[in-house]
């Protein structure tokens, strides 16, 4: 009696349909169609004994059935899928800075202006602003200080600045002073002008004709105002009038 022969044909059949690269190879949905299983069993016939069949050990363990050649050359090995790492988006400039040219002007005043002494002498709101046409005494930590009738106010942000003008040796000068800058130690308002100016810029003091001249006359009174109410001495001699009113 003659051993059974198997009835699968050799392998190199499938030889066409393994040689095609990726995008030769029919759609996917050609593999789930009945074409597909009509093809597969005109290229594999079935045995006619099952003892032609080849053992179980030959076959995939994972799957029992047979596999098409789209899923052999694009199969991946039962390994688990790697997590990529990802990170939150930063965060919106926009968002967070509605008005960056604001913001930053209102981060070096903080800077150069940490209690705010300036900033608030220079506010429009303030009732004590000084006006133009008032006279200012601005001290730096180098140099002398210079005293001036303000003509003009300039309100940029960090470059606030006002204008000084006084007469020095016969001869007018005039100097721009950053109230924000670092060599400023104060500034001061030595006397208020007696009426308010109806104009922003006093340019017109510089003509001979409108100049006030010198103003160290109203600057040495300040000062020596000053000292007077530092030392206490005001204080005192109030006190002895008032104690000699009372022993009379």
């Amino acid at each position: 009696m003659t051993s059974p022969v198997c009835q699968i044909r050799p392998i190199t059949i499938g030889n066409n349909f393994l040689r095609r690269k990726p995008h030769q190879l029919p759609h996917k949905s050609f593999w789930s169609s009945s074409k597909a299983a009509a093809a597969i069993a005109n290229t594999f016939p079935s045995p006619s004994s099952t003892d032609s069949l080849p053992p179980s050990s030959l076959l995939p363990s994972s799957d029992k059935r047979l596999r098409s050649p789209w899923r052999i050359l694009h199969d991946r090995p039962n390994s688990p899928s790697k997590r990529i790492k990802t990170y939150p988006p930063p965060p919106s400039s926009p968002k967070l800075h509605p008005f960056p040219l604001a913001d930053h002007t209102a981060a070096h005043i903080a800077e150069l202006d940490p209690n705010g002494t300036r900033t608030r002498l220079f506010d429009r709101n303030n009732p004590d602003v000084p006006n133009p046409g008032d006279i200012l005494l601005a001290t730096f930590k180098t140099g002398d200080p210079f005293a001036g009738v303000c003509l003009s106010i300039r309100r940029q942000g960090v470059d606030t600045a006002i204008l000084l003008r006084n007469r020095l040796l016969m001869t007018g000068v005039e100097m721009w002073v950053k109230i924000y800058s670092p060599n400023v130690r104060g500034i001061e308002v030595v006397k208020r002008a007696k009426k308010k100016a109806r104009r922003a810029r006093l340019y017109y003091m510089r003509k001979p004709k409108h100049d006030k001249g010198s103003v160290e006359g109203e600057v040495e009174e300040y000062l020596r105002r000053r000292r007077l109410i530092r030392s206490g001495a005001a204080m005192g001699v109030k006190g002895e009038k008032m104690t000699g009113k009372r022993g009379r």
